[in-house]
């Protein structure tokens, strides 16, 4: 495992995890201390808390309570990145209590799978990692933690469950679309290949494994990619929408818009946040 902490302060750390272990590593056990959202960037891993075992994927949010036990294991693939959010529990309570209404409020779910409604804040979160003021992380770190508390409190998103086999396909396909994920010639004939079963069996197996079709991980995947290069680049909007696998720049506004509820100028024009 590497870790840097990208900027901390009272109360809070931001910090972005690397780790490279699979399928022959064994998981150890670790403990939240203060309350954790962590956004998973790359790669694959089961996260097994106190409600019983999650897999998560890029676009995912793993959630973790004070004091709870969890273990990470790479059972179906090799490696992972996250950029993670940890907070004080008088600074959760804080939050919770003007986004949850309870300012004893704990996570109902370990995670939450890809889900539209959090793509923007998934991007947000890694866009900390770009970020070079202190103050401005805390305050887009603390902003997107109060948006999730109040997405996930208002009806958590629960990672649907799926067997081991099924995982271990899916993190294939997953890993496909995230290498491949402008490319206009990736479709579901072409995954379900990866994943070696049929499209209609593929297309269950990805949604009870992801929470989500592979069409929609995939344009999660664009938008995201999408969003990283506004932050960073000078690129025009019409590059970036066509090298991120929009087929024109108007579905590329609009489902960007869609998502992230601003244009991609207006994106690129607030820093990314």
């Amino acid at each position: 495992m590497r870790q840097r902490t990208i900027a901390a302060g009272d109360g809070w750390r931001v910090g972005e995890y690397a780790c490279d272990a699979g399928p022959g590593d064994r998981p150890f056990e670790e403990r939240h201390d203060g309350f954790t959202i962590a956004a998973t960037l790359a790669g694959a891993f089961t996260y097994r808390g106190e409600r019983g075992e999650a897999a998560l994927f890029p676009g995912a949010l793993l959630l973790g309570n004070h004091r709870q036990c969890f273990a990470c294991g790479h059972a179906h693939s090799r490696g992972d990145r996250c950029v993670s959010l940890a907070l004080a529990p008088q600074t959760f309570a804080e939050i919770a209590a003007a986004a949850a209404g309870a300012s004893r409020y704990r996570f109902a779910a370990d995670a939450t799978p890809p889900n539209a409604a959090l793509t923007p804040l998934v991007a947000g979160l890694e866009s900390l990692a770009r970020e070079a003021s202190p103050m401005q992380i805390e305050e887009r770190a603390l902003e997107a933690a109060a948006r999730i508390v109040a997405i996930v409190a208002g009806g958590a998103l629960v990672p649907p469950r799926a067997s081991a086999r099924e995982l271990a396909r899916v993190a294939e396909a997953a890993r496909a679309i995230e290498t491949a994920g402008d490319d206009d010639a990736l479709d579901l004939a072409a995954l379900a290949r990866v994943a070696r079963l049929s499209k209609f069996h593929f297309l269950r197996v990805f949604r009870r494994a992801v929470g989500a079709t592979p069409h929609q991980y995939l344009i999660a995947t664009r938008l995201r990619r999408a969003a990283a290069r506004l932050s960073e680049t000078s690129e025009s909007v019409t590059a970036i929408a066509f090298d991120s696998g929009f087929g024109d720049l108007s579905t590329f506004n609009a489902r960007f818009r869609a998502a992230f509820g601003t244009t991609p100028s207006q994106y690129r024009r607030g820093g990314g946040g």
